[in-house]
């Protein structure tokens, strides 16, 4: 508030005045009246940001980058699929020999002991005692593999379209990088090695929506492809991939805590060895080098396009 000050001086008619302070109220820029700013009309929808200044349109799938390149999600939807696919055929059309694959698990067991970490089977024995868990770990291991991944895959194209490219090509990259040491190393997993070794098939012994040993599975299934661990690899991904782009805490550290479920999961039902979860974590961190690499290399090197400039949009007119 302004206060005018008490003169006590005569006026021009000779009275005495004496004006007694009077709050005047100051114009607050909230409280001025609006003035239109160049280029913005208020509600306009040019005051809401664009997802990562990426995005022109959100029509039908659609995504603009910056550099010009379109995003439609069948287009997307179709190449992991396909990828996968061709993934899925050559994992089960490769699986080596029961011997090289037990082989492979004796060297990598010797290794463990003398690190001091091989202790999957004592840690799966105690789990074994409290049977919602384990049943709990069987669908984990068996579902959210697919699930928690399809997600983040999603998340990324609809909500984060500028930073998804680089995403899905360090999930390809870790697929198929998985795929090369399945093919090269088949490895026999806890669950398939010999009785006295103590080692529990748990999705064959307790519920869950599938098991390697029924009539399918065990037919097409790669029952050596273990190392690395894509289940801990793709976990990785999801983290990485999605806890920045987060915005409760709650959900960051849901999602950190993922990869510790992972390789929970993928010890106390025997399919993995601690060796494969490490395998799984260099995979991971080799394809984010070489993804982001190309990225960036991309991002230097590609025509760029105005994310607002007619080029983009007519790549997206009807």
């Amino acid at each position: 508030m302004a206060t005018t000050p008490t003169d006590g001086k005569p006026d021009a008619e000779g009275a005495l005045s004496i004006d007694l302070p009077v709050d005047t109220p100051a114009v607050s820029s909230a409280e001025s009246p609006e003035r239109p700013t160049a280029g913005v009309t208020p509600g306009d929808a040019s005051d809401a940001p664009l997802e990562d200044d990426a995005v022109v349109t959100h029509k039908r799938g659609v995504r603009v980058l910056r550099d010009g390149r379109v995003l439609r999600w069948w287009v997307e939807a179709l190449t992991v699929l396909g990828f996968y696919t061709v993934y899925t055929l050559i994992r089960h059309s490769s699986e080596g020999s029961t011997a090289e694959a037990y082989k492979h698990a004796m060297s990598l067991i010797d290794l463990e002991k003398s690190l001091h970490i091989f202790h999957e089977q004592q840690l799966q024995e105690w789990a074994l005692n409290f049977r919602p868990l384990i049943i709990a770990m069987n669908y984990f291991y068996g579902s959210l593999h697919f699930i928690v991944t399809a997600g983040v895959i999603v998340f990324l194209f609809r909500k984060h379209p500028e930073h998804y490219p680089r995403w899905r090509n360090i999930f390809a990259l870790c697929t198929a990088g998985a795929l090369i040491g399945f093919v090269t190393w088949p490895l026999m997993p806890p669950r398939l090695l010999p009785t006295e070794w103590g080692f529990v098939d748990t999705l064959a012994k307790y519920p869950t929506f599938w098991t390697f040993n029924s009539g399918t599975m065990s037919k097409v299934s790669n029952q050596y492809a273990a190392m690395p661990s894509l289940h801990f690899a793709w976990s990785s991904w999801c983290m990485f991939a999605s806890v920045p782009f987060l915005k409760t805490t709650r959900a960051r550290l849901l999602m950190m805590s993922y990869p510790l479920w992972t390789l929970t999961a993928i010890v106390l039902t025997g399919n993995h060895y601690f060796l494969d979860a490490a395998g799984g974590a260099v995979l991971f961190i080799a394809a984010f080098v070489i993804g982001t690499l190309w990225s960036r290399w991309w991002a230097k090197h590609s025509p760029t396009v105005t994310a607002h400039g007619p080029s983009a949009a007519d790549q997206i007119a009807d």
